[in-house]
């Protein structure tokens, strides 16, 4: 407890003395998500509660936290909001009818013998607690890349209001092209990283690398990589679009004025 109560006040301050009062936001952000996390984790125990319907609320809740408590509300966050909510309405869409076809839902054979004393018979609906999973797990990846995009073509338009909404648009894009490959890696080492002790398992259990491959485990962790990059790709011209389009109209409005 003394070592994660020394790395806790040693992001702590490195966060004050590099972001300031943003950083210190940014801190106690970590602990709000993770509230939103865990209750929205306890209310899907309930048979009766719809976790696609949580997910979508709890990843709003998130989102509201990492772009308007840290950054405030304004012209650059209003838009990555936006954007970021509709990339997880329809990557949860996609996600569901995935996780459905694919069957990863629920716990592979490897996992019988822990879960020989527990009782399945839980009434929970496995498929949308594993599509709640894998958007939870890209609802951050998903953020930054909205608010990586809009910051600077807001100061783009501040600095050449005159510039259209079709080259504002294609700024954006060449943005989004040049984090696509960098973010996408991140959370494959992210997810892929923490599994390393999986892929010890299935040397001790003798596995072949086409029983690696079928194995829900590792089918379930692979769909959730690809899954996030396909989710970062999706906001890229999303917020681009929105973005553009809410500058230039916001131009447009004041000249009418």
């Amino acid at each position: 407890m003394n070592v994660l109560l020394c790395l806790a006040v040693i992001l702590f301050i490195l966060m004050i003395l590099i972001g300031g009062k943003k950083g210190a936001r940014s801190f106690f952000a970590l602990f709000l998500n993770f509230g939103v996390l865990l209750l929205a984790a306890v209310i899907m125990t309930d048979p009766k509660a719809n976790p696609v319907i949580l997910t979508m609320l709890a990843c709003t809740v998130i989102s509201g936290i990492n772009l308007f408590y840290i950054n405030e509300v304004n012209n650059k966050t209003k838009p990555a909001f936006l954007s970021a909510m509709i990339t997880i309405g329809v990557l949860l869409l996609f996600i569901v009818m995935v996780t459905e076809a694919a069957m990863i839902q629920g716990f592979g054979e490897e996992e019988t013998e822990e879960l020989s004393i527990f009782s399945l018979y839980i009434g929970v609906d496995f498929v949308k607690i594993g599509a709640s999973v894998i958007i939870m797990s890209t609802i951050g990846a998903i953020t930054d890349v909205a608010i990586s995009i809009t910051s600077p073509m807001r100061e783009l338009y501040h600095h050449q209001p005159s510039i259209t909404r079709k080259e504002l648009f294609r700024f954006g894009i060449s943005i989004g092209r040049d984090i696509l490959g960098t973010n996408t890696n991140t959370m494959f080492f992210a997810f892929f990283g923490g599994y390393i002790a999986l892929l010890i398992w299935f040397k001790d259990l003798s596995y072949s690398f086409g029983e690696v491959v079928n194995s829900k485990l590792f089918s379930a962790e692979m769909i959730t990589i690809l899954c996030a990059g396909i989710g970062i790709a999706l906001v890229i011209p999303i917020t681009s679009w929105i973005a553009a389009y809410t500058f230039v109209k916001t131009k447009e409005k004041s000249g009418t004025s």
